[in-house]
């Protein structure tokens, strides 16, 4: 494989996890009932989305194909949050588990950063990881 697809391969790795994200806020906000938490992770996945754009338009500038669905481990991800939540709507809970989302996300995007990337790919995912990591501290200040 040569570079270019080692990179493309890469961010779209990073790419599911940003739409893992996104589908997660959406479970976690349609639970919530407290309106200024909702409120706050509304403007987490607004960033998720904002990080799709961002991804999915620059894999297509050098040349591959934004794999723009959930997959399969995001289908399952998605299965075991809602068997973990179950019919909960603990407000504590739900910000654990986004949390929880979050930092999964950190470490992939810091996995992604460890790999051969160019360097503006690189630059691209240590700006998500910023803002990951952000998002984190957002959630933990509503606890």
């Amino acid at each position: 494989m040569d570079n270019n697809s080692e990179t493309i391969k890469a961010l779209n790795e990073l790419l599911q996890g940003e739409y893992m994200a996104v589908e997660s806020f959406n479970n976690f906000i349609s639970r919530l009932g407290d309106e200024n938490t909702k409120k706050t992770l509304q403007e987490i996945q607004k960033q998720h989305r904002e990080n799709i754009d961002k991804l999915a338009s620059y894999i297509q500038t050098i040349g591959g194909q934004p794999d723009e669905n959930l997959g399969m481990k995001g289908k399952m991800g998605d299965i075991k949050l809602n068997m973990e939540l179950g019919s909960g709507t603990d407000t504590s809970e739900i910000i654990k588990k986004a949390i929880e989302g979050e930092t999964q996300g950190v470490n992939m995007a810091e996995k992604v950063l460890r790999g051969d990337l160019d360097d503006r790919s690189r630059d691209i995912a240590g700006e998500i990881l910023k803002k990951d990591r952000k998002s984190i501290e957002k959630l933990k200040s509503l606890i």
